[in-house]
């Protein structure tokens, strides 16, 4: 064997001694203290986090913008489901509390008056139905998830902090203009082109942080990395309700669209000048042994040679089942998130109400969630293995999903308190499930393996709010007013997948420790 396979061999023995991939050791090859892992990160990579934070903040702020506007983009192009909503051109001041727009046709509806006769209700575009579902579904969802693919084989060979920053630009000038649509074809093609450019933030920002950051810091780097999804889909309640009630040059949504696109276009260029390509680290994980017992580098010079690797490694039982159970786990995030601001509407829950606490609940209590969740999974992991991160996913789920269920069963203000365990518990689940899949994999495919991952969990996760309307009809047939139905169609997708998804990933992690064990009777180990 060569002197570099040697040296190899000696790093890999190293690593399964300790946890710390490069921590400093005492003479008998083990940690000099419990906090030494905090040693290991440099001021610069924690740079490199924030400015990453704050790509994926935009990346949610102007994904989930469009399902807080829905109601007053819908009524001013004209597209979707019409029901009884509230007349705004009528003054609240008169509001009493006593109505509810609950009209089932138009004429029931325009018939509700408040105390001094004015129409209370009117029959309008409610920014709801299929043709919602599907701008926030298959449009975006299918593009961002197939180029998410491609994206991922470019990452393999070329620069990825310049392509992150590229698709930065790109989806900011597509936020950019939707603020300044006319048509629904032209918001179903920025949508499209929102997608497209979005894909490329997670698989490069989630390469570049596993090359930043050690096996013992890496799951709570990719916890901080998820904060992006609560600040940004937090900031899209502020700005999408406030930017909104503000009439800003008598254009209301329209600058909810303009305004967070300028600093995202600002931000791409930021990325290109000070963030440093690091060199892809290479850890036990990065070689494959083949019968002989030889060591294959994965450095793959074709595409193709890198994605048949990939695929195989993904019909593992590990993988395959952590897929499911994170598809499942998305979906359920996917159908509140886009049918939060659409119920609590129908509820009658006033915008400024939503923006107040829909602008920090996400914000404060998911950010605490995925924190905690890579925290602690790096913490159990050592001594364990990677099965014990899986721990971590089926004891938040099973305990978010009461607190869910809280959330549409109480009215205002307790229906929001019931949200902050819902997101601490239940958001705990994606920097952990990121940690285990880029464990599971060799280093040289991690980027492409990243890119499969979510696309298996999007395309599956992404496309149930589908299902919210066939739902939501059948109860209305049954008798169930437009609130209602919409209500138990979300008891159904909303609390009941992340219960689904807590008990399939703890058939997840039966699996992984089971391969954990036959591997280590290989003599090799996760």
């Amino acid at each position: 064997m060569s002197r570099e396979s040697d040296s190899d061999e000696e790093h890999t023995q190293a690593i399964e001694r300790s946890p710390l991939l490069s921590g400093r050791t005492n003479e008998g090859g083990q940690p000099e203290g419990k906090w030494s892992w905090l040693r290991q990160i440099k001021p610069y990579s924690i740079y490199v986090l924030l400015v990453l934070l704050l790509a994926y903040l935009f990346n949610q702020l102007d994904r989930y913008m469009l399902a807080i506007t829905i109601q007053p983009v819908a009524q001013e192009i004209q597209f979707g489901d019409k029901g009884c909503v509230e007349n705004k051109s009528v003054s609240t001041s008169h509001d009493d509390g006593k109505h509810s727009c609950n009209g089932t046709k138009p004429e029931s509806c325009n018939s509700i008056v408040d105390s001094q006769g004015s129409h209370y209700c009117k029959w309008d575009f409610s920014g709801q139905g299929w043709d919602y579902q599907i701008l926030a579904g298959p449009v975006f969802i299918l593009i961002y998830t197939f180029a998410g693919i491609f994206i991922g084989f470019l990452s393999e060979n070329y620069n990825r902090k310049v392509i992150l920053s590229v698709c930065l630009i790109f989806w900011s000038v597509m936020t950019l203009l939707t603020g300044f649509v006319h048509e629904y074809w032209q918001l179903v093609i920025l949508r499209f082109g929102l997608g497209l450019g979005e894909a490329g933030c997670t698989p490069f920002a989630a390469s570049l942080l596993a090359d930043y950051f050690s096996e013992a810091t890496r799951g709570t780097a990719l916890g901080v990395y998820n904060f992006g999804i609560y600040f940004g889909y937090g900031l899209s309640y502020a700005v999408g309700n406030f930017i909104t009630l503000a009439d800003i040059n008598r254009q209301g949504w329209r600058w909810a669209f303009i305004l967070p696109a300028i600093p995202g276009i600002v931000l791409g260029f930021l990325i290109i000048l000070s963030v440093r390509e690091p060199s892809r680290s290479k850890s036990k994980a990065a070689l494959l042994r083949d019968s002989s017992g030889r060591e294959n580098d994965l450095l793959m010079t074709s595409a193709w040679a890198r994605l048949k690797f990939t695929l195989r490694s993904f019909l593992s039982p590990s993988l395959l089942l952590l897929c499911l159970a994170g598809s499942v786990r998305n979906a359920g995030g996917y159908v509140w998130a886009y049918n939060t601001q659409p119920y609590f509407e129908a509820a009658k829950v006033s915008k400024e109400t939503i923006g107040s606490f829909m602008s920090w609940i996400p914000m404060v209590g998911g950010s605490l969630g995925v924190l905690f969740g890579g925290f602690i999974s790096d913490r159990v992991i050592k001594n364990r293995g990677v099965y014990a991160r899986i721990i971590v996913l089926v004891f938040s789920q099973i305990v978010a999903a009461p607190f869910a269920a809280g959330a549409l069963f109480f009215d205002s203000p307790y229906s929001f308190i019931s949200l902050i365990p819902s997101n601490v518990f239940g958001e705990m689940w994606i920097g952990v499930t990121l940690a285990v899949a880029v464990e599971l994999v060799p280093s040289q495919v991690r980027t492409t393996a990243i890119a499969v991952y979510l696309f298996v969990i999007t395309n599956i996760g992404g496309n149930v709010p589908l299902l919210v309307p066939p739902i939501q009809s059948a109860l209305e047939n049954d008798g169930y007013t437009k609130t209602e139905a919409l209500r138990g169609a979300l008891y159904i997708l909303y609390p009941g997948l992340y219960l689904v998804s807590g008990f399939m990933f703890l058939l997840t992690m039966f699996v992984v420790k089971r391969d954990q064990q036959k591997a280590q009777q290989r003599g090799s180990s996760y």
